[in-house]
């Protein structure tokens, strides 16, 4: 019957648990300060430009900036974890005296199994509670190049209007009514949906029922001809109250008001397609640190003996880096609308946790 339990032994579970999660968060804790390390040498230039910024601006950064590096690195660090870990016990042939006491491949890593279960769910309590809002305002502090940030409600970005058959696009919206300025502005002037010019310039503010954009380039279709700098106006009547609807950022929302924003703009017409995949992918993405233990077991089983467990490691780091690249690239295709929003955000993570099991069956024999 011991064989059909899933925890054998209460001690060895709560044994690999323990140790399991001292690697994991070892090695996320040497990533994290290496990461913002090289991030701090190339910011801290720009932090500091800006007048009155000192210290306490470098603090803030490292407070919004880091609640990034630790989701993005978080299932990095599972991964390594579960292959420093098994490596190490594969080599002391301590795998080797849990086969002999009758232990399967699945009950050896049914608690690391369960433990990243519950590393997946802080993950995601940490993303809707941490992650979304300490972007959004790092986001809006960069959208500013770091100076003062006015009000939260004042800042947009990644804002497009139609105005007749052109499409206008605007980085960085800020304040509203008549003293609205426009940052980062790029008009594509179109007759009968054919692009006959694009017009960019870095400032526009509104004047006289109209806007009026500085330093503005334009290049033609036509002629394949580039304008020198110039002031031009654009969007005549085109009232400000346009702009403040912006495009919908998913890092910087969390689950519940990511979907309802989608509800919002799907009410208006707008395409969802990356939006909806985003959604899913709050859910599916903490889940890659359950993968992990399955794609990296392959490290802890075989006779260490043999000379190959450093050729294990590879794969196993292999298995798990192919991972994160099929998933960030279906996440771009449901971006782009290629693939159903549920395909992009589920398919990865479904097709790799059946590698993985296939790789410890493989194991097991």
């Amino acid at each position: 019957m011991k064989q059909l339990a899933f925890f054998p032994s209460s001690s060895m579970a709560w044994y690999m648990a323990k140790t399991f999660l001292k690697r994991v968060f070892a090695v996320l804790a040497m990533l994290v300060i290496i990461l913002m390390s090289l991030d701090l040498l190339r910011q801290s230039s720009d932090i500091l430009a800006v007048p009155g910024n000192g210290s306490s601006q470098i603090i803030t950064y490292i407070a919004w900036r880091t609640p990034q590096v630790v989701a993005q690195f978080l299932p990095f660090s599972v991964l390594l974890g579960t292959l420093i870990m098994l490596a190490g016990m594969n080599q002391n042939s301590e795998i080797v005296a849990m086969k002999a006491a009758g232990l399967s491949a699945h009950q050896i890593l049914a608690p690391l199994v369960v433990t990243a279960i519950g590393i997946a769910f802080l993950t995601f309590i940490f993303n809707d509670h941490v992650l979304a809002p300490t972007s959004a305002k790092l986001k809006a502090w960069q959208a500013v190049d770091y100076a003062q940030v006015p009000g939260q409600s004042d800042i947009r970005t990644r804002v497009w209007v139609l105005d007749g058959d052109d499409l206008i696009f605007a980085k960085t919206v800020i304040g509203g009514g008549p003293s609205m300025i426009l940052k980062d502005v790029r008009i594509n002037a179109r007759v009968n949906g054919e692009l006959t010019s694009v017009t960019q310039g870095p400032v526009a503010r509104w004047t006289n029922d109209g806007w009026t954009l500085d330093d503005a380039t334009t290049f033609t279709v036509a002629n394949a001809a580039t304008s020198s700098a110039r002031t031009v106006r654009f969007g005549q009547g085109l009232e400000p109250s346009r702009f403040t609807i912006s495009s919908l950022d998913a890092d910087s929302l969390g689950f519940a008001a990511l979907r309802e924003a989608i509800d919002a703009q799907k009410a208006a017409g707008r395409p969802v397609e990356g939006a909806e995949a985003a959604w899913w992918h709050k859910l599916s993405g903490p889940l890659a640190s359950i993968l992990m233990p399955l794609l990296g077991s392959i490290a802890g089983f075989g006779l260490a003996r043999a000379g190959k467990t450093f050729v294990r490691v590879v794969i196993g780091m292999a298995l798990g880096f192919t991972y994160f690249v099929v998933d960030n690239f279906a996440l771009a295709m449901g971006n782009l609308g290629a693939y159903d929003p549920f395909i992009a955000a589920w398919a990865p993570f479904f097709l790799f946790l059946l590698l993985g099991e296939t790789v410890l069956i493989r194991s097991e024999e």
